[in-house]
């Protein structure tokens, strides 16, 4: 294994390199935060190594976070309502924006959003409605970016239908990889959910559900709060913006900030925070009200629905292929992800009635 501090020095920090250490919980990326010393002190930056199984071309995320960069960076310049900061990107010494090791894996650096801080759960009212208001702001930030513009740099993801078809492929293989108790269960809760698949991609076929530029991953973990006024400042680990459907954000941020347990929860945790939803979507709606459609109001609850069962789908697909995707620390972590997710739909499911009304009520007229 190569060494990130090996790494490090083939970027144009601004000072000398003091230390690398690993940094944060991703399941994909491995990241590691950097310490230089200069003329301003220390500095912090992100160093990360991109999972080439995830990311083959890494040349069209940088080109995505260059065309972010370019689109949002005046806004924020002329923007003095509130604090929001993008991550810039570090180039290497030779001027590149990523390097290349000797195994052809790429890495990259950008700048640390200091003061700042991340959260497994949510943990009050008042935050959630403040990471629903975060990820309007962004969403009100890139919605006038042409899509056109962006890589598609990983086709597919979020296309429930296309994860489907993959889990049914391994599925059919016998012997199946796993037939626990808890297995089974999973098999039993895809097969009674499978025709709910397609919504969203029907709402897109039907013109009801437009393509824009999205976030792709806007979970908990990757919004930045200000540890000095709590409020939602940075919505970070921006190699899934690309194009995309607005629902599968939404559906994100509310399956993963509702669920007051962690992916990794004993199932009797797991259940979604009707509280939450209600705080999420009184931060997030007004900021996109200006460009809302009926439909896209229509769809919010389909959206967290389906992104709980298919975060489930996917965890278990993965726990059937050997484990190739998801990080894991020990063995069935994947299967014991996909049972969180699958319970947290469940919850959803019983509540829908009222996250319904929720979206009614807080719909702009």
């Amino acid at each position: 294994m190569i060494e990130s501090s090996a790494i490090a020095r083939q970027f144009a920090f601004p000072g000398e390199l003091l230390s690398v250490d690993e940094y944060g919980s991703g399941n994909v990326n491995n990241t590691y935060l950097v310490r230089i010393t200069g003329d301003q002190g220390v500095l912090a930056f992100i160093l990360q190594r991109l999972n080439p199984a995830v990311f083959p071309e890494p040349e069209r995320i940088m080109h995505n976070l260059r065309v972010l960069d370019d689109h949002v960076r005046p806004k924020l310049t002329a923007n003095v309502s509130r604090r929001w900061e993008l991550p810039s990107i570090i180039p290497t010494r030779s001027g590149s924006d990523y390097y290349r090791d000797e195994t052809g894996a790429c890495w990259r650096a950008q700048t640390f959003i200091t003061d700042s801080e991340s959260f497994p759960t949510i943990t009050s009212v008042s935050q959630a409605e403040e990471a629903g208001r975060a990820l309007g702001f962004f969403h009100g930030l890139i919605h006038d970016l042409p899509a056109h513009l962006l890589h598609d740099t990983l086709p597919g993801f979020h296309v429930t239908p296309g994860y489907l078809a993959h889990y049914n492929a391994l599925a059919a293989l016998p012997p199946r990889a796993d037939a626990s108790p808890e297995a089974l269960f999973c098999h039993r809760f895809i097969g009674e959910r499978k025709a709910t698949a397609e919504v969203l991609e029907a709402a897109r076929t039907r013109g009801e559900l437009l393509p824009c530029p999205i976030h792709g991953d806007p979970k908990l973990a990757n919004i930045l709060f200000a540890r000095d006024t709590g409020e939602g400042i940075s919505l970070i680990d921006l190699d899934t913006v690309k194009p995309g459907l607005l629902h599968y954000d939404i559906g994100d941020c509310l399956r993963s900030c509702c669920n007051p347990a962690e992916e990794d929860a004993e199932l009797r945790a797991v259940s979604f925070n009707l509280g939450y939803c209600a705080a999420i979507l009184k931060g997030y709606l007004p900021q996109v009200a200006p460009f809302f459609t009926p439909f896209d109001y229509q769809y919010i609850y389909d959206a967290v629905r389906l992104i709980a069962f298919e975060l489930g789908l996917r965890f278990f697909t993965d726990h059937l292929a050997g484990d190739v995707y998801f990080k894991i620390r020990h063995p069935g972590q994947n299967l014991q992800r996909a049972m969180v997710q699958f319970t947290l739909c469940q919850s959803i499911e019983a509540q829908e009635t009222e996250i319904k009304r929720l979206v009614r009520e807080l719909q702009k007229p």
